[in-house]
């Protein structure tokens, strides 16, 4: 867990909300790379019922969560553009 609630990466996608997400994956085998980007909007939640459903998919997900929940503030990106590429 993060010792602090007050990230950097959330601090700053409240100043700048323009966000992109790059998820890639490598293999020796080149012929099995791909990649995915998103771009969108982020939005910080501090509260209310959008970051409670975050927090709970979390928790079913991962065990380890359900002892101890995570807390803090969600970041949720309003994705507005999809790219992918794969080899």
């Amino acid at each position: 867990p993060k010792r602090s609630s007050r990230l950097r990466r959330i601090e700053n996608a409240r100043a700048r909300p323009d966000v992109t997400i790059l998820v890639d994956h490598y293999e020796e085998d080149w012929g099995r790379l791909w990649w995915i980007r998103l771009r969108g909007r982020a939005r910080v939640l501090d509260d209310g019922e959008e970051r409670e459903h975050a927090l709970r998919l979390l928790e079913e997900k991962y065990p380890q969560y359900r002892s101890e929940p995570p807390d803090g503030p969600v970041l949720a990106v309003d994705v507005t553009e999809v790219r992918v590429w794969s080899a």
